[in-house]
């Protein structure tokens, strides 16, 4: 019998089907008040590849960057496995991921890494503050990977002081910020807004992780970072846990989940100059081009020591935000607000369906706040070219413990389109000292068993 060229490639094709393993991964529990997906956790190849057959040394001169990119490159060629950084100290440029790659960082092993400006060329596909554009590489940095992590009880610890220089936003950075505004607003391709130029001073993120599957962030330390520590942007299924987050300078954000889904965040410290756990979804034209909510996202058991706010939604979040669930939360020390939902009217998008419950906490200014007309430095610097208002439907915050607040809540809704349905239920806390709540353009607000100073108080609203 002749078997034809094709049939013969169909054979080879099962074959091959048949003896290539498929990934394994298993599934970590999680409940929430919505439907998500399975959270998955990749179970890496038993396959090690040490830094240090690929010429790493722990010379505080010598940069590791391209012995550690090589191991990580040769693991991802041979199957994936861990790349393993034993202890001591490493100093490094960059380091770029592949998939089915684990780096995995020793106990007492330190990543090192350069703050200057030239290592991080050439320019990189990233972000900066919901725009697209390209800009200096995260320090660690994952584009269109599967199956990636960051793991071990090492930390991150990198050299700032260029990055601290770059804090301060000379004339030129706010001039090349109202360029990429400009350029985003009027749909200029991704690939000419470059911005790793000049004195532009765009800082790179520390951790970037970019249109990636199936991430893991477990165990590490984190200490300062030159701009937002942890990007999850436009990634699918991941867990972020047991990390131990500092870092005090400008726009140094926690933990930002950006146009991301299906993601459990937990048993974390952070300790933040800006937010602690953000959920966005991109700014203005490039959100509405991507058109990606971020949604499915579990926060749980992660103490906050300082931040600005403790859940914050926004402000770039015009491709939407839905079905974020935080609970079992402690404030160690304080936070300016607790559950922040912040847009303006040049964003567009949703928030919708978003709980926190079960939280303990000290010192704020607002233990709820809903601010519709949030631009910071953007007011003057660019203008409105094209209005859309956010529709905001859904805050459920229960189980609330605090010692002392300005206000319970303040709620400052668009006229155009009212905020709808926040339900407020057992809050306690131990002394306002400017107003119980404000509420403004919102329909279908509710308060039950709200406590101060151990007196039950009826909430007046419109």
């Amino acid at each position: 019998m002749r078997i034809s060229g094709l049939s013969v490639l169909m054979i080879v094709f099962v074959l091959f089907s048949c003896t290539t393993e498929a990934p394994k991964y298993k599934i970590v529990t999680v409940n929430s008040p919505f439907e998500m997906e399975p959270v998955k956790e990749y179970i890496f190849p038993d396959k090690e590849f040490n830094i240090l057959d690929f010429g790493a040394t722990s010379n505080e001169e010598f940069n590791n960057g391209k012995a550690i990119n090589s191991a990580i490159q040769v693991c991802s060629e041979a199957g994936g496995g861990r790349v393993i950084v034993p202890e001591g100290e490493w100093f490094t440029g960059p380091l770029h991921f592949k998939s089915n790659v684990n780096l995995h960082l020793s106990e007492n092993a330190v990543l090192r890494f350069s703050d200057n400006p030239v290592d991080y060329l050439p320019a990189v596909m990233t972000s900066w503050e919901g725009m697209e554009c390209y800009n200096y590489s995260p320090l660690l940095y994952a584009f269109e990977c599967d199956n990636i992590a960051i793991t071990g009880s090492g930390s991150i610890n990198p050299i700032m002081d260029t990055w601290k220089v770059w804090f301060k936003r000379p004339q030129p950075h706010m001039d090349a910020l109202a360029e990429l505004y400009t350029m985003a607003s009027t749909d200029v391709p991704v690939k000419e807004r470059q911005m790793a130029q000049g004195e532009n001073n765009l800082r790179p993120h520390l951790i970037q992780f970019n249109r990636c599957n199936n991430v893991l962030l477990d165990g590490f330390k984190i200490r300062e970072s030159p701009f937002w520590t942890i990007h999850m942007y436009m990634c699918d299924g991941g867990i972020v846990r047991n990390l131990d987050v500092k870092a005090h300078g400008h726009n140094n954000d926690g933990i930002d989940l950006e146009m991301s889904r299906n993601f459990l965040v937990e048993d974390c410290v952070f300790d933040q100059g800006d937010d602690a756990v953000v959920i966005k979804s991109g700014r203005n034209r490039d959100a509405w081009r991507l058109n990606t909510p971020c949604e499915n996202i579990v926060v749980r058991n992660c103490q906050i020591e300082k931040g600005h706010v403790l859940l914050g939604i926004g402000s770039e979040m015009s491709g939407g935000v839905r079905n974020v669930y935080m609970h079992d939360c402690v404030v160690t020390d304080s936070v300016f607000r607790l559950f922040f939902a912040k847009t303006n009217n040049r964003r567009g998008g949703f928030i919708e369906n978003i709980h926190m419950e079960n939280v303990t906490a000290r010192t704020m200014q607002r233990v709820l706040e809903i601010d519709t007309d949030v631009l910071y430095q953007w007011r003057n610097l660019v203008p409105t070219y094209e209005e859309r208002i956010t529709r905001i439907d859904g805050l459920y915050i229960s189980n609330i413990d605090c010692e002392r607040t300005e206000a319970i809540y303040d709620l400052k809704g668009n006229s155009k389109l009212p905020a709808k349905n926040v339900v407020m239920t057992n809050i306690n806390v131990g002394a306002v000292t400017q107003f119980i709540g404000n509420a403004e353009n919102v329909e279908n607000v509710s308060g039950s068993d709200i406590f101060v100073d151990g007196k039950k108080i009826e909430l007046v609203l419109d």
